[in-house]
């Protein structure tokens, strides 16, 4: 199998000659992360395309190339996407919309273009690129206006975010309701360019349960989030979809299906048990991810991380798994030869 037929596989619940290999559910390049010449050697399955920032956050992007490594200015996400909409999130959290009381509050926003041609400008000529070389492809919706709870709660404030669900859902109503249109139309621009797998990223839990409650995840994320997937399908009714959201999301995963969704992802085995999934589902939702805690990739060693490699791969069986890691191989980085022993035990166990 080329590495497209392998993930594909594996996202139909069968059982492909070897597991897929992902580096997480976005990127990043394994020629970033690995010594020079080193990356080649490897094999990784998955690539990745998403949406480009305005023309002013790429050019601020070429100027802090240029600075001091320690310079402090802010994270990826605050310099890609965080600025355009006017949310800052270090010290003194500034949420652009944290006044807004009526739906008719939200007109006077200046709402990005996330849906502007350039935005996706090669798009679909990477995914093409991408397929003749054997391997899958994978789209990201932007970062801010694809997700929708989180979104909402960078635009709203946390406080106010949360209280717009339990107190003023017409509001929040009305906030969704637009995120939902916005991310529907990038969605269906993501399945035009011929990816395989369309990837829907909003986290909604934490540690030990969902930062929303079932029961207004239900309410309000559920039918905007099948109309997103409606919206690629639409386009492209074979893409599969994958749902990234950090933490717990176990009460959902039934709901999760029902709409549509073909694999999780990170299902972090400090949070959630993908045995207990796997008794309870069989092997849909496929599992993308499972290895690894935040202190296992980063201060583990390689004969760690390698054995648990194995021991996911026998609980979970071959069928229905993408292995990655289960947490950002930059959130602290990951040394190489940790990454080096999960890409090595992936091919030897897989």
């Amino acid at each position: 199998m080329d590495s497209r037929t392998r993930v594909l596989t594996a996202l139909s619940g069968e059982a492909p000659d070897k597991v897929p290999v992902a580096l997480g559910f976005s990127g990043p390049d394994l020629a970033s992360l690995a010594p020079a010449g080193e990356a080649e050697r490897y094999r990784v399955d998955v690539r990745f395309v998403s949406f480009r920032p305005s023309p002013e956050q790429e050019q601020f992007e070429r100027f802090v190339e240029s600075l001091p490594r320690d310079t402090r200015i802010g994270g990826q996400a605050l310099l890609r996407t965080y600025a355009e909409w006017g949310y800052q999130p270090d010290v003194t959290e500034v949420n652009p919309l944290a006044q807004a009381r009526t739906p008719a509050d939200l007109d006077a926003y200046a709402w990005p273009d996330t849906s502007a041609p350039y935005r996706y400008e090669g798009m679909a000529a990477d995914v093409a690129a991408y397929h003749e070389r054997g391997l899958a492809v994978a789209g990201n919706l932007p970062h801010l206006g694809g997700e929708l709870f989180e979104t909402g709660w960078r635009l709203r404030g946390f406080q106010n975010w949360n209280l717009d669900l339990l107190e003023r859902p017409e509001l929040a109503d009305s906030l969704l309701d637009r995120l939902a249109a916005m991310s529907s139309r990038n969605a269906a621009t993501v399945a035009a360019s011929g990816v395989d797998v369309l990837v829907l990223d909003d986290d909604v839990g934490m540690p030990e349960h969902m930062i929303i409650s079932p029961e207004l995840w239900r309410r309000f994320l559920q039918p905007r989030l099948a109309r997103v997937i409606a919206a690629a399908r639409e386009v492209k009714p074979d893409i599969r979809v994958l749902y990234h959201s950090d933490g717990v999301i176990t009460p959902i995963i039934g709901e999760l299906l029902a709409i549509g969704v073909d694999a999780i992802n990170p299902v972090q085995p400090d949070r959630m048990d993908g045995v207990a999934i796997r008794r309870a589902f069989g092997t849909r939702p496929a599992l993308w991810g499972t290895v690894g805690t935040h202190a296992a990739l980063a201060y583990g060693t390689p004969d760690t991380i390698r054995a648990e490699v194995r021991r996911r791969i026998q609980e979970l069986g071959q069928a229905g798994l993408v292995l990655a890691p289960a947490y950002d191989l930059d959130e602290p980085d990951v040394p190489w030869p940790n990454l080096r022993a999960f890409l090595e035990a992936a091919e030897e166990f897989g």
